[in-house]
């Protein structure tokens, strides 16, 4: 998905990672990974109907199921559990927004990584070191220094 388009579909990973990320002077800026079993796609574009503005990009093969926002609504419109399921899913995704935003602005470097490894050790042999110093707003050098020093 690129930035500036609107997103048309939800997408459920069935397998594969993503990663959506913004761009400023021409560097990448990670802000999430998704892969299988979670959603997938340009969340607030999908939900406003408005532009994005960063990008969504496979890491690896990647497949889907997806809606459209059309059907999405259609259908929350009719089923009241699906409206419910939709609201607790919108609930943990910004619950999860708020810890982030907490951990990178009142966990030094160190703190940023150790957290990281202890909630989703898993990563790191999926995604590339790169994406996740990027994630972790830790320079590659730091990165590699303190990946050096765990055992996964």
């Amino acid at each position: 998905m690129e930035c500036g388009h609107v997103e048309r579909y939800l997408y459920f990973v069935n397998d594969g990672i993503q990663k959506s990320y913004y761009l400023n002077e021409g560097k990448q800026h990670v802000m999430f990974f998704a892969y299988s079993p979670s959603f997938s796609g340009i969340v607030e574009s999908f939900l406003t109907q408005t532009p994005s503005k960063y990008y969504l990009e496979t890491i690896t093969d990647s497949s889907f199921l997806r809606i459209s926002y059309t059907e999405h609504a259609k259908l929350i419109k009719m089923h009241r559990e699906l409206e419910c399921l939709f609201r607790k899913i919108t609930e943990s995704f910004l619950l999860g927004i708020i810890e982030r935003h907490h951990e990178l602005m009142a966990y030094n470097m160190e703190t940023r990584f150790k957290t990281f490894a202890q909630r989703s050790p898993h990563l790191f042999n999926m995604i590339p070191q790169k994406d996740l110093s990027s994630y972790l707003r830790i320079d590659p050098t730091n990165f590699s220094k303190l990946i050096n020093s765990i055992t996964i």
